[in-house]
């Protein structure tokens, strides 16, 4: 019996294997009509591909690849566009993972960085040297949610020959599109919202045609690929992302508004609230502010514990993205090895909670978080 794995519907030619020899030969010259076939399932498959084409089509890139976490998809694109003696400059409120692939992976291989203050796009513009080949922001940032000009931002890379990089994980597509203002690479970590149901990992990146293709050639090499079945959740993620950002935004609005009028709650961190540093920016750039709302409640870390303790329809846990509400006391959480010092160091208020909302109805989770304010105290 003869078994073809897969066969392409463009060309009905099978994937990985070859009719005969002759088939083969114009595949390995490249002559091959279907421009995603391919020899090995570590290059790509057919339900990865498929996924890639949507996300392509979601950021308004020429391409998209798919990999098997989010941090995945920012390293290798990283890697791709440095080497030694090369300078990257990033902001410092990025994803602490990120920042200390950066500061310290790099820095094992010869790369120097600069950490640039949130926001300060005065600071990016004296961080660039000559050998500067990559500059990385998020957008919204994590916790705090800061967002910059975007065309301003490109523009500095594009005068100083460097590639600009924006994780928009926390914007997802649906929100805001870097690429339309000029970005070169916008990353997302899929296991969010893209997938959207907390039960996946993945993360995208996608761009020109040029700079993918180079990016495709180091993920073959490092093999940090997305398997099918994880391409096929993310994919069924895909069909309900604009339904689910738009409730997301309109919950996490709702929320903000109510943190903002509670006398337990110190300071609320929303882009679209008036209260926010880049609140105008923010208007500017986002179509809604996305489903993440930090805050911080008076007294501290304990009072950040009680709080949380309370919370009876959202979850404690450390992601955000999916259909169920998660929360987290960001100083018992993400930052657990900290002391107050170090936590004050790294900007990270002692009573610093971050809600990531679902999709329930929007009253019953505002009324989940006031009664959990009003049941702290």
């Amino acid at each position: 019996m003869r078994i073809t794995l897969w066969r392409s519907p463009s060309c009905n030619r099978p994937h990985f294997s070859f009719e005969n020899t002759a088939d083969l030969q114009r595949f390995m010259a490249g002559s091959d009509t279907d421009p995603d076939r391919t020899e090995y399932a570590r290059n790509t498959n057919p339900t990865v591909r498929a996924v890639e084409h949507r996300v392509a089509a979601l950021d308004a890139a020429d391409d998209a690849l798919l990999f098997s976490s989010g941090m995945a998809a920012i390293t290798t694109t990283i890697l791709t566009f440095v080497k030694a003696g090369d300078h990257v400059i990033m902001f410092r409120d990025a994803y602490r993972k990120t920042r200390s692939f950066v500061a310290k992976t790099l820095a094992r291989f010869g790369i120097e960085h600069t950490l640039v203050e949130p926001g300060d796009l005065a600071a990016l513009k004296n961080a660039f040297r000559q050998r500067t080949r990559l500059v990385i922001t998020e957008l919204p940032t994590n916790p705090y949610l800061r967002c910059i000009d975007l065309g301003a931002f490109a523009k500095m890379c594009k005068d100083a020959r460097a590639k600009s990089l924006v994780d928009a994980t926390f914007a997802t597509p649906i929100n805001l599109r870097p690429l339309d203002h000029g970005i070169d690479l916008v990353v997302h970590s899929a296991t969010k919202y893209l997938a959207g149901h907390n039960d996946v990992l993945g993360g995208t990146v996608a761009g020109s045609t040029s700079l993918i293709s180079l990016v495709r050639e180091l993920r073959s090499e490092m093999g940090p690929v997305a398997d099918p079945h994880a391409a096929a959740l993310i994919g069924r993620g895909l069909k309900t992302l604009s339904v689910r950002v738009a409730r997301q935004n309109e919950t996490a609005l709702r929320v903000a508004h109510a943190l903002e009028h509670h006398p337990n709650v110190e300071r609320v961190y929303y882009p679209m609230l008036e209260s926010h540093p880049d609140h105008t920016v923010a208007r500017s750039l986002l179509s809604g502010g996305g489903g993440v709302v930090s805050f911080v409640v008076r007294g501290g870390r304990e009072a950040a514990a009680r709080t949380v303790d309370q919370f009876r329809l959202a979850t404690i846990a450390p992601s955000l993205g999916g259909t169920e509400t998660l929360v987290e006391p960001h100083a018992l959480l993400s930052y657990a090895d900290m002391d107050e010092e170090a936590l004050s160091h790294a900007g990270i208020s002692p009573g610093l909670i971050r809600i990531a909302v679902g999709i329930e109805e929007t009253a019953d989770v505002v009324s989940d978080v006031e009664a959990a304010l009003n049941q702290s105290v």
